[in-house]
């Protein structure tokens, strides 16, 4: 039986961190789908088609990946994928405590479906979608944080 990952998030943008994480869970799961979903409680910075094309495009080299857009409650997603684990990221302590509470409903939800949390690479561990966001909209330079894709593609969505 394959074993089929899920790593959902907004990735509003995608970061070098998230795709850190990818790769990595590349090696340990035979498939990895990139959930893409739009958080109610966030302002998105890109639609989530282009936030599609931009995980893609950031990933071209990894070829046991997945990228698809969800709109439901993410156990039923992965069940509807056959996928048995749920990847999340953890860069501080401060993001344990609700993805903890966020692993335990997901538990109780779906006994079958596991969650495994993954820390960043070290040099990958202060990056965050939302600080991305804001130097981006404060004229910063994003470039190393992000793949080269989405940077040429917020700068393009940005000019328009």
């Amino acid at each position: 039986m394959k074993t089929i990952a899920i790593y959902p998030g907004s990735f509003d943008p995608i970061t070098n961190g998230h795709i850190d994480l990818i790769h990595r869970a590349c090696k340990l799961f035979d498939e990895v789908i990139i959930a893409i979903t739009q958080n109610a409680n966030k302002t998105s910075l890109l639609p989530i088609d282009q936030r599609i094309e931009a995980v893609k495009a950031s990933i071209t080299s990894i070829s046991n990946t997945r990228v698809l857009a969800f709109n439901s409650l993410l156990v039923n997603f992965a069940e509807d994928h056959n996928a048995q684990i749920i990847i999340r990221g953890l860069r501080a302590v401060s993001d344990f405590e609700y993805e903890f509470q966020l692993s335990g409903m997901n538990k109780r939800l779906n006994p079958r479906i596991e969650t495994l949390f993954m820390t960043p690479s070290e040099e990958f561990a202060n990056i965050s979608s939302s600080l991305v966001r804001e130097i981006f909209s404060l004229g910063g330079d994003i470039s190393a944080f992000v793949p080269k894709p989405v940077e040429t593609i917020l700068h393009s969505s940005s000019t328009k």
